[in-house]
């Protein structure tokens, strides 16, 4: 009622209330007629009532599913018809509840169909439109009346059930594309629905596709042609047909050769979009492989059939191929660093692919190669899912009126996409059954696993399966569809694409691949194999490396090359970059390889054309231009883009396509068969495919192994034809170069197609052969355990065919000689049972390598020798790593390597080569490196190698039988004497020694001692022969091989036997090896220049002769007591002995005595003390002292009288100087001889033997010719050390041996001023040793260091011995230790590196020790010394004495303060001596009185403090420039001292100077000495008076003029100075004699003494006194015997000092008088004689004291008052 009111707001809420009654379902059944005519009656109203009502339909409809007929009808008619209203939203509010409702309808069809509850009455028929009747349930009807409807009404009819006028096509076929899309399982059940497909639905889209093309229209079609075919083609068969066609020719519509019969109706071409809607559902159902299959058994697998599949591949195929300039041209399937000019593609396919030349295979397929129009393609054009799609696909565009924007290359970018699909449908169905049934298939018990299956024989698989019949249909639909489908994806793969694109059409390269090997199709296999070899490794790549290397001479050069090389330049049609691989080219190579790993079980015969693809791929990747650079533009043409070549970076190169415009992939993104795309990787992948020959069963194995063999036969052949012309004996330079320069022949030609260049594989050896040995070497168990046919004999023949073909290339025939061996080597060490199979194995290795080894003929090459020598190092493999498995063969062995052996003359001295490594370190346990050849050609490498075989032999000789023994060591002889030194050294010192000890170790056995006896003296005897082979290492071998054998098994020997070896074998064979030596070092005939050549071998001959001694050394040592010295001939050999040595000391070079010398002294040390080898002991000693003797003769005669090392007249001049190390063996050597003659003896030698002994120690230390010298300042030297062991181990207790040893050791300290000496620095020379600089001065002076302190502790222990003293020693002593003592500073440095004490210290601490014994001793002895002797000895202490005090000390002026202080406290040591231990033993009378007298000068002058001049009268005038005379000029002068007192009281006053004068360093050493002269003078000392007044006498007369002098010079210089103050030091000079003078009291009579022409005499007793003199002498002679005489002799110039009218000169000085109150500081008369120096305060000569101020006038006062008080007349 609301809504028949006709109000708007009524009506919309009577809606709206029905709506929820409707919900809620409180609306009965029977009112929904009521409800549906009433919103019929409404529908006119407003939108939202028109929108209420589709809300209300929908909910009635849904929540009463009873409505079905006519009611259903109306209801939907009311959709209908406000689905044709013009305002939008209802429009399409209607569309979308129409679908829901129609959906609704069928869906119930689908609950009645499960329910199944009707019953016959409750059906309704139905008239079909076949004309035949069917009932129907309700909801079924509905269904079909609906449906039909819209079928009809789609096509324009009027619809039966629906009461509709029209309706739109698009809507309609909108709806029925909703109801297949959900419900086409509904309408298979139902067969109803099906005939109204069949019958209306079919024709009405056939025919909308056949008529004028309309968007909408066509779309929808489309769309529902794409559902029937996908879900009813099998319903729907021959509508399918008919559609599939239909489709295929809409794709091929625009094709060039176009169906004729399509043109002859008329069809104007179709456009494009209708092409792209055919392709969208086209790629649809190609990507639905069960459905492509159904195709094929549908129309194509009858004989009769339609061929729809293959028609639809054609279509496809001629789809991708109609527009090549759209898709452009992809270089880098031309590869890398090659011309791409068009004129240089005249002869090929534009694509360099040649897909019409697959062995006429492709018949079908060889249109679809486009040539001629490379001029056309862009390099812009290309093909890219971003660049080349939609962003929404065509079919999917139902919003569109008219067709959208379709890019140009989309529909061929879905012909790819259908192509992709195809063969990927192909690959999944085929892989997953092919692995179950194949590989997975279950096995019986021990049936290994199958890792390389073969095809699949469909007719063994059960016909009735459905896996088998799909199968075969994929079987038929490949055979009959590769040549099509080859043609397009090759065509494709040529074309620009993008990278996924490329990924994609080359994964489907692989899956048709390996699809048609799997299903067994031999022929597609095989011409995609071709195709993707060609694409993989194009020929214009493999033709352009050859052209590529400018410095190959057989690379043709052009002019414009030439121009292009020499200005820089890059012509058109050139190339700078090395030709290689590009990436996509690699992409290519690895499916190739993957494809055929997959494959390999079922290759078969195809095996062949893979690995020449392979071959040619290696060889690409494996030369210059295998790895492009990075960011190098390559010029293709003029003004060509930068051409896309490999980035070895890994990324993606950019699409150089406009319309492409995607990024770079990143690496990480990339598809797998764009990763490891590098040389390397590709490589590894091509050697996995050989490592998998190890999964393929025999058979297949077989095919492999023939194919390989085959390429490999066919490539030598080859280069053997153009070699033939080639002289055999040419190296492979000059073969590989003459096979450059010689024009090809036709077989050459024709396989260079295949593009192996052959001088290169003349370098790189060839590939077949190569892998050849890897897959054998994977195969090991092949070779063993399998029947020689399968791997054995194909392997070894072909290899071995190889190796002897003379006329194939040297490092072909070299690297198949290498395999064979590598292959060799291995198949004895894999056998793993001893059964009857590893003789069988054993003999077919050996009998193999014997072809290689042994020669065919005498005619030999340097390649046959190369092939020879691998295979003896073959043979030393063998032995080295299955040697001890062995149990067949040695025969053949040994033959092989006889074979090798020549007899060669050994080489001369002066061609002797130097010596190579010793093979020693050439025979590693791991394969030995191959042997160069040296400079002999021929067969010095094959011995070689053989030799170490043969070693390998020698280390298992317990295995080998006598007669192999004897074969063994016969063969090592040839050895021995063949040219190669290392061989030889080898057999005679280690082989020979080997087969000796085990000859030995076998004669133990009593048996066999006979048998092998013989075999080891024949061995002996071969040994010696060598041993004075012409080359050194040789002999030393042997020689070491001869002793060894001798040491090892001498103490077996009889005694007999010994005296043979010693006379027939040692002896013979030093003097041999003299004799040659020394015919090597003879001088050049005619006077030529000695040559290097000669002095090697000189060198050489020595180092033999030291080894022969040093071996006869030790066998002497070793069995000189048990067996040597029991023989009857023993003093004759060891006087032959010996004589050796002497005459090597005498005559030989130097580098030998040092090692003869020490083989004597080994030898000597052997003797024994017992009893009954006593008498030959001392024999033998005796025979080796005098042969030191005389070769001490030799050094004497050498000695420092001829520095320069020539001998004196009497020497011999062939003896050459003495080194270093020679000298100290023969030191070692006497030492040895005395050590073992002390034992024997128990004494020690004589005197005469050890002056002998001593004087050769001391022309060894001086010996001065050494060209080696060492250093000698920090440490001895070690000749000096072995001389001083030598001397320290003398005994000394014989009468005079003291004596000797301390003058010699006193010569010991003097030798580094004596005899130093610069070495002459001479040119090197052949015994010196080369680069080491030794000293360039022999010094001594670590010598003296040691003898100083030594002759101390010597002459200590002996002191007591009055032979020291009488017979000059120790003057001897005493004048060694005066020459440091005198030199001082001017010493040598004691030390180079250390800090030692100076050699003068050194030298004064060792004479003052000595001096302080000496004075007592020389007393105490003094009946057993001689005067002379004793004068001797203490004018050589005075002499030293004086050496030290007036040493020359300027030097120490530049010392720090401290340092200086030091050195002259040391000094004092010598003042206190004197003091001390010299003078209270001087006075003795019988010391003369000149010693006195000159020890007295020698304080004298160590006093003064000023320099002067002796010879002048004593005048301070004259100051000299001359230091002190010391040494012997001064001893020998006159004294003029003494003269000048014979004037007593000489007052005489000479001119005086103001100059301030030279002052002499040390002033307190000089105050020290002044003092010791005043104490002497004295009568200060009261022991000793007779002694002590005589030295007084004679010493007085210097005192007295060395303080004439002070006080003369004061006098004479102050009249000058007026006002001048003196230096400081003159006037404590001049204040300290005046204060000694005042204190000095001397003995009674001394100066009447001094003053008589004999003071000794009146010494001690004066005459008395003359009494009838005159008074005036009779007071002068009574004055002079005063003990203060001194004073009155003063007295004229002591008047002269007090008379000085200015003031003296002053000083402070201690006074030991009693204070007074008056003036403390004032010097009284009391201070002025009790004045102490401050040396006297530090000795603590006063308890106390004060300092007073002292001045020269007070204490000459006191002075002239002590004369006066001497005289009476004072206080």
């Amino acid at each position: 009622m609301g809504c028949a009111t006709k109000n708007a707001k009524v009506v919309a809420i009577s809606l709206g209330s029905l709506q929820r009654l409707i919900a809620l379902k409180a609306v009965p059944q029977s009112a929904v007629p009521l409800i549906i005519s009433t919103m019929g009656d409404c529908i006119n109203q407003g939108v939202d009532i028109q929108l209420r009502i589709l809300q209300t339909l929908l909910s009635l409809i849904t929540n009463f599913p009873a409505v079905h007929g006519q009611l259903l009808g109306d209801a939907l008619l009311l959709c209908f018809r406000l689905q044709e209203s013009r305002i939008a939203v209802v429009s399409s509010t209607a569309a979308a509840t129409l679908r829901q409702l129609v959906m609704f309808v069928v869906d119930k069809v689908v609950d009645e169909d499960r329910k199944d509850e009707l019953t016959s009455a409750d059906k309704i028929e139905a008239v079909l439109p076949n004309g035949a009747t069917t009932r129907l349930g309700p909801s079924s009807h509905d269904a079909y009346a609906v449906f039909e409807d819209l079928c009809l009404l789609a096509n324009s009819e009027h619809p039966r059930f629906l009461k509709l006028e029209s309706l739109r096509k698009t809507f309609a076929l909108e709806l029925i594309e909703s109801v297949l899309t959900n419900y086409h399982d509904l309408f298979r059940k139902h067969a109803e629905l099906l005939l109204l497909l069949q019958h209306h639905l079919c024709p009405l889209v056939h025919k909308s596709l056949s008529d004028r093309p309309n968007f909408p229209l066509t779309l929808r079609c489309t769309r529902v042609v794409f559902l029937l075919l996908k879900q009813f083609s099998l319903e729907l068969k021959t509508e399918s047909e008919v559609f599939l066609m239909l489709l295929i020719r809409i794709i091929g519509a625009e094709s060039s050769d176009a169906d004729p019969s399509e043109s002859a109706q008329g069809h104007p071409t179709r456009p494009l979009w209708m092409r792209v809607l055919a392709m969208e559902i086209m790629r649809g159902l190609c990507s639905d492989a069960e459905l492509m299959r159904n195709v094929w058994d549908r129309y194509d697998a009858e004989d009769g059939g339609s061929k729809v599949f293959t028609s639809l591949i054609t279509a496809l195929k001629r789809l991708i191929t109609e527009r090549p300039q759209l898709l452009g041209v992809c270089q880098q399937m031309f590869g890398v660093g090659v011309s791409t000019h068009p004129s240089s593609a005249s002869t090929e396919s534009v694509y360099g692919l040649d897909v019409g030349g697959v062995a006429g295979m492709v018949a079908s397929a060889a249109s679809a190669t486009v040539s001629g129009v490379a001029n056309m393609i862009s390099t812009e054009a290309g093909l890219s899912v971003q660049g080349s799609a939609m962003k929404l696909q065509c079919i999917d565009q139902l919003d569109k009126a008219d067709s959208p924007p379709i890019p140009e290359a989309y529909l061929y970018l879905l012909g790819v996409q259908c192509l992709v699909s195809l063969c990927e449908g192909f690959a999944t169905f085929t892989a997953p059954l092919y692995n179950s049934i194949m590989v997975q298939k279950p096995r019986s018990a021990g049936e290994p696993v199958i890792r390389a299956p073969p095809a699949l024989d469909l007719a063994k698989l059960p016909a009735e399966d459905p896996a088998t019949r799909q199968l075969r249909a994929v079987h038929n639909m490949v055979e009959s569809g590769w040549p099509a489908l080859l043609a397009a994806i090759s065509f494709l793969i040529s074309t620009n694409l993008s990278d996924e694109l490329f990924v994609d059409v080359l994964a489907s390269y692989q899956a048709l691949t390996t699809v048609s090997g799997m299903l067994g199709l031999t022929t597609p296999r095989d011409a995609f194999f071709t195709s993707l070899a060609r694409m993989a490794i194009p020929t214009r790549v493999v033709s352009s490396i050859d052209t590529y290397m400018p410095l190959e001479p057989s690379t043709p050069r052009t002019a414009a090359s030439a121009i292009s090389e020499s200005f820089g330049v890059t012509l058109p049609g050139t190339n700078s970059q090395p030709p290689g691989l590009s990436e996509r080219n690699m992409a290519c190579l690895k499916v190739l390889v993957a494809s055929a790993l997959f494959l390999a079980g079922s290759l078969g015969e195809s095996w062949f054309d893979i690995l020449e693809a392979l071959q040619n791929a290696d060889y690409v990747l494996t030369m210059k231009g295998a790895r492009p650079p990075t960011n190098k533009r390559n010029t293709i043409g003029p003004g060509a883009p930068p051409s896309r070549s490999v980035s070895t970076s890994g990324s993606s190169p950019q699409l150089a396509s406009s319309a492409s415009g995607q990024p770079s992939q990143s690496p990480q993104s990339r598809h797998p068969l764009l990763t490891d795309l590098d040389p390397e990787s590709l490589q590894h992948a091509i050697q996995r495919l050989f490592d998998a020959s190890k999964n393929l069963d025999d058979d297949a194995f077989r095919f492999f192994v023939n194919a390989l063999c085959k390429l490999s036969a066919e490539m030598i052949g080859m280069q053997s034809e153009g070699a033939e012309l080639v002289a055999e004996n040419e190296s492979s330079e000059e073969l590989a170069s003459a096979a450059m320069l010689s024009p090809p022949v036709d077989s050459a030609h024709r396989r260079r197609v295949s593009g192996i260049h052959l001088p290169r594989t003349l370098r790189t050896g060839d590939f077949g052969v190569s892998k050849l040995g890897g897959v054998a070497m994977l195969n090991i168990h092949r070779l063993i355990y399998r029947s020689p046919d399968v791997a054995w004999d194909p392997v070894t023949v072909h290899l071995l065919s190889v190796v002897r073909h003379s006329h194939a290339p040297p490092t072909i025939r070299t690297q198949a000689a290498r395999v064979l061996d590598d292959i060799l080597v291995v198949v004895p060490r894999n056998i793993s049972t001893t059964g009857e199979l590893q003789p069988k194995v054993q003999r077919r290795v050996l009998d193999v390598l014997a072809q290689q080894v042994i020669p065919d003929s005498s005619v030999s090459s340097t390649t046959t020798v190369e092939i020879r020598r691998m295979g003896l190092e073959t043979l030393h493999q063998i032995l080295q790593s299955s040697g001890h498995t062995l149990v067949v063969g040695w025969e053949t062995i040994f033959e092989m390597l006889g074979s090798v052996c020549k007899s060669a003359p050994a080489p001369s001295i002066a061609t002797t080569p130097v010596a190579s490594p010793s093979p020693l370190q050439e025979l590693g346990r791991s394969r030995p490196p191959p042997l160069g050849y040296l400079n002999e050609k021929g067969y010095t490498s094959l011995v070689k190698i053989a030799f170490q075989s043969l070693t390998l032999v020698c280390d298992s000789l317990s295995s080998l039988s006598p007669e192999h023994l004897r074969l063994c060591i016969t063969t090592l002889g040839q050895f021995g004497r063949q040219a190669d030194t290392n061989i030889a050294l080898t057999a005679a010192e280690s082989l020979l020694w080997g087969v000796s000890d085990s000859i030995q170790a076998k004669r133990r056995e009593e048996d066999k001692e006979p048998e092998y006896n013989a075999l080891w003296m024949s061995l002996l005897l071969e040994v010696l022969g060598l041993c004075t082979d012409a080359r050194p290492e040789v002999r030393v071998g042997a020689i070491q091989t001869l002793f060894r054998t001798l040491q090892l098994y001498g103490a077996t020997l009889s005694l007999d036997t010994w005296d043979e070896c010693i006379w027939k074998v040692t002896f013979p064979l030093l003097d041999s090896i003299t004799a040659s030596m020394r015919r090597s070092s003879a001088p050049a005939p005619q006077g030529e220049p000695p040559v290097a050549a000669v002095v090697v071998p000189d060198l050489q001959w020595d180092e033999s002769k030291i080894l022969a001694l040093q071996s006869i050394g030790s066998i002497f040592h070793d069995f000189l007591t048990t067996k040597i010295m029991l023989l009857d001939s023993f003093t004759k050999a060891w006087e032959v002995f010996v004589g050796h040595i002497k005459d090597s000391w005498l005559h030989d070079n130097r580098t030998i005595t040092a090692p003869a010398l020490r083989c004597l002294e080994k030898a000597i040390r052997s003797c024994s003390a017992t009893e009954q080898l006593k008498v030959r002991t001392g024999e033998a000693l005796e025979i080796a002292w005098r042969a030191c003797d005389e070769m001490g003769g030799v050094v004497l005669e050498q000695g420092p009288s001829s520095p320069s090392g020539k001998t004196s007249g009497t020497g011999d001049p062939d003896v050459k100087p003495l080194t270093q190390e020679s000298l100290m063996a023969y030191v070692d050597m006497i030492r040895c001889t005395r050590s073992v003659g002390r034992q024997l003896e128990d004494r020690e030698w004589t005197l005469e033997r050890l002056t002998r002994l001593m004087t050769i120690l001391k022309g060894v230390l001086t010996y001065p010719s050494s060209p080696d010298f060492r250093p000698d300042i920090d440490a001895l030297s070690p000749v000096q050390s072995v001389v001083m062991e030598a001397v320290d181990s003398i005994e000394l207790s014989a009468p005079g041996v003291a004596s000797l040893v301390l003058r010699d050791l006193s010569e010991y300290a003097t030798l580094p001023f004596l005899a130093a000496f610069d070495i002459p620095a001479a040119a090197p020379s052949a015994t010196s040793r080369a680069g080491r600089t030794g000293p360039s001065r022999v010094t001594y002076i670590a010598l003296s260091k040691k003898a100083m302190p030594q002759l101390v502790e010597l002459f200590l222990r002996f002191k007591d011995d009055a032979a020291i003293y009488g017979d000059g020693t120790v003057e001897a002593l005493f004048a060694a230790y005066s020459i440091p003592i005198k030199m001082k500073y001017e010493c040598p440095a004691p030390s180079k590196f250390g800090k030692d004490q100076p050699l003068w210290k050194t030298a004064t601490t060792s004479f003052l020790r000595i001096i302080k014994e000496c004075g007592l001793h020389v007393r105490k002895l003094q009946s057993d010394i001689s005067a002379d002797r004793i004068e001797g000895i203490w004018r050589q202490v005075v002499d030293t004495f004086r050496g030290g005090i007036l040493a020359d000390c300027s030097a120490a002026e530049h010392f720090s303060l401290d340092v200086q202080e030091e050195e002259e406290n040391f000094d004092l040591s010598l003042v206190a001596s004197l003091e001390i231990d010299v003078v209270p033993y001087l006075g003795d009378p019988s010391v003369p009185d000149y010693i006195i007298s000159q020890l007295a000068r020698v304080l004298q002058h160590g006093s003064q403090l000023r320099a002067s001049e002796d010879d002048l009268p004593p005048s301070p005038t004259s100051l000299p420039d001359e230091p002190v005379p010391t040494g012997k000029a001064a001893e020998d002068r006159p004294s003029k001292e003494l003269g000048k007192l014979e004037w007593f009281g000489d007052g005489s006053i000479g001119m005086g100077t103001t100059a301030p004068g030279r002052f002499l360093p040390r002033e307190r050493f000089s105050y020290w000495c002044f003092d010791l002269l005043f104490l002497i003078c004295s009568d200060t000392s009261q022991d000793q008076i007779p002694s002590r007044k005589r030295i007084a006498a004679l010493s007085l007369p210097s005192l007295l003029e060395r303080c004439r002098m002070t006080l003369v010079g004061y006098i004479a210089d102050e009249s000058l100075r007026g006002n001048l103050p003196f230096p400081r030091a003159r006037e404590e000079e001049l204040l300290y004699v005046l204060r000694k003078l005042l204190a000095l009291k001397l003995w009674p009579g001394t100066l009447w003494a001094a003053l008589s022409d004999s003071p000794s005499t009146y010494a001690v007793e004066q005459p008395h006194v003359d009494q009838s003199l005159p008074p005036s002498e009779l007071i002068a002679d009574a004055v002079k015997r005063s003990t203060k005489a001194h004073l009155f002799h003063f007295y004229p110039i002591l008047c002269e000092i007090v008379a000085v009218p200015r003031k003296t000169p002053t000083a402070w000085v201690m006074s030991s008088a009693p204070r007074t109150a008056s003036s403390p500081r004032e010097a009284t008369a009391s201070d002025a004689r009790n004045s102490m120096s401050l040396a006297d305060v530090a000795k603590g000569a006063a308890s106390e004291g004060h300092a007073v101020e002292l001045d020269a006038r007070a204490l000459v006062k006191e002075c002239l008052k002590e004369v006066g008080r001497e005289l009476g007349v004072g206080h």
